[in-house]
């Protein structure tokens, strides 16, 4: 989407990058080719960490924040997000679709 004008982009694409070189930060892009898939429609967050009872699913949702930690969610919401990464490309590769981009504004 154009939204904001080029300088704009440009300044989202090279946050994302610095971001993604970050230890604790993995950024993966799933090309548009990929079609449509399932949990690709809302923003979905797994924080976790080395003590698995704290981790936590976020989503936005039209009604707001919903936050969620019961195991079957954990469970089921580690699974949308390793069938989407599935079809992502790798951590380096996409740092380097986004240098690309980058360079085409």
């Amino acid at each position: 989407m154009g939204v904001g004008g080029p300088n704009v982009a440009q300044a989202q694409l090279q946050h994302l990058a610095e971001m993604s070189e970050h230890e604790n930060i993995k950024l993966v892009i799933i090309p548009f080719g990929a079609g449509p898939l399932h949990g690709s429609g809302h923003p979905i967050d797994y924080f976790g960490g080395t003590v698995p009872q704290l981790d936590t699913v976020q989503l936005e949702t039209d009604h707001g924040t919903v936050l969620l930690d019961a195991e079957a969610h954990l469970v089921r919401y580690r699974s949308v997000l390793d069938h989407l990464e599935s079809y992502a490309l790798k951590p380096a590769a996409s740092r380097g679709l986004i240098h690309h981009a980058m360079k085409t504004l």
